[in-house]
């Protein structure tokens, strides 16, 4: 394990120009805020032994976050007025654990005020979160800024759970990232819990000739009907991601394998060579999809196109 960190630590050793064109850097607060990785480290840590289900929201927050308008913290601002932000655009209502990036937001300005953006609290804390739960490491490149813009309407730009193979490899090839990417970053399901309606489409009425996903395997179809039956569903019902819902691993592959993927998104990752090849590579080898993970969530967290450093996580300046 340690020889595995230490080549993840060595993946990134350069500076990742992010779609702004500026440039982002490993040692971007060196001299301004040297001890920020440690400040955002505590913040997640101390929050994740009071709440398991803390990693798990941290990541989906900045895939939210990046997956529209790029890493600019858009998804940690609050509505106002008669503008919607997309912390309260359908797909975003039950993110959670903001707080702990307010935490952060908090020690920082108090060891170094102005200066840490939330966008790169964000992409720390996201990191943290994975090695935390037993994933890999990795160096976050920083300098990113923070967006002023955030719009509930814009949150139809994520990726959806009834998404098919084209939808998604669209989806990632117009933020830059590949279709290995796509199958890496996947592997963030690993962590996590998912609600009815992210998956209720391949359990009930799902085509004109079958009423359940015939890619889903019948035992674990039967499983998910139990817990969503069409009616007098209990509120806020649903599965975790996986069985090992805190721990960051591969499980997540090994149970596409067994066409026990929880999402139509997921499962669909089997209906092309290519992917269906990484699928079973990152199941066979967690060390595989560790460095693959890695560095995707570098590829990923690198787009920004912030203009300030906001004062206030949850507004702008």
């Amino acid at each position: 394990m340690a020889v595995m960190v230490a080549f993840l630590n060595l993946i990134i050793i350069f500076s990742v120009v992010s779609t702004t064109g500026k440039s982002l850097s490993l040692n971007y607060y060196a001299k301004t805020c040297p001890n920020v990785e440690f400040i955002v480290a505590k913040a997640v840590k101390d929050a994740t032994a009071r709440d398991k289900t803390v990693p798990a929201a941290i990541l989906r927050m900045h895939f939210h976050d990046c997956f529209v308008r790029g890493c600019d913290a858009s998804v940690l601002l609050n509505s106002k007025g008669n503008n919607k932000a997309e912390k309260d655009g359908p797909p975003n209502v039950s993110l959670h654990a903001f707080y702990v990036i307010d935490a952060a937001k908090k020690a920082l300005e108090a060891s170094c005020p102005g200066v840490v953006s939330c966008a790169d609290i964000l992409a720390l804390a996201a990191r943290d979160a994975v090695f935390l739960s037993g994933g890999p490491t990795w160096d976050v490149p920083k300098g990113r800024k923070d967006g002023r813009t955030s719009k509930a309407s814009e949150t139809r730009q994520l990726p959806a759970p009834t998404f098919n193979l084209s939808q998604l490899r669209q989806s990632f090839s117009q933020r830059g990232l590949s279709g290995e990417d796509l199958v890496a970053l996947s592997g963030g399901h690993t962590l996590g819990f998912s609600h009815c309606s992210s998956f209720k489409n391949r359990i009930h009425n799902f085509n004109a000739t079958h009423d359940v996903d015939p890619s889903l395997n019948p035992s674990f179809a039967a499983k998910l009907i139990s817990i969503c039956p069409l009616k007098n569903q209990a509120k806020n019902a649903g599965t975790s991601m996986d069985p090992s819902t805190t721990t960051f691993d591969n499980t997540y592959y090994r149970l596409i394998l067994q066409q026990k993927g929880l999402f139509f998104s997921d499962q669909v990752l089997l209906d092309n060579p290519d992917t269906k090849n990484l699928v079973t590579k990152f199941a066979t080898s967690k060390k595989a999809f560790y460095e693959a993970f890695a560095k995707s969530m570098i590829r990923m967290s690198s787009f920004n196109g912030g203009q300030e450093v906001r004062k206030d996580c949850r507004m702008i300046n």
